[in-house]
């Protein structure tokens, strides 16, 4: 359930904060979103290695907990901004 709630929290702050981002600057703001949530699924990968789980066990669901929301910061930044 976190990891669905972490996942659907990212793709609604990357959807805000490239409707909020000039379009000329969201190539810009999806990098610095990138980091960002870069923080948040480092945090939430201490978590759950602190919880017992191994990092062989946490890589994969961080991974899709980094790259779903990125990858959706990346497609609107550059989906707009070749219009």
């Amino acid at each position: 359930m976190r990891t669905l709630v972490l996942i659907v929290v990212g793709l609604l702050l990357a959807g805000v904060s490239m409707w909020l981002a000039r379009p000329a600057s969201r190539p810009l703001v999806a990098g610095g979103f990138a980091v960002a949530w870069l923080a948040v699924v480092l945090w939430n990968l201490r978590t759950g290695l602190s919880h017992g789980y191994t990092l062989v066990q946490e890589l994969p669901i961080q991974l899709l907990i980094f790259v779903a929301p990125v990858a959706l910061a990346a497609w609107l930044a550059f989906k707009v901004r070749g219009h």
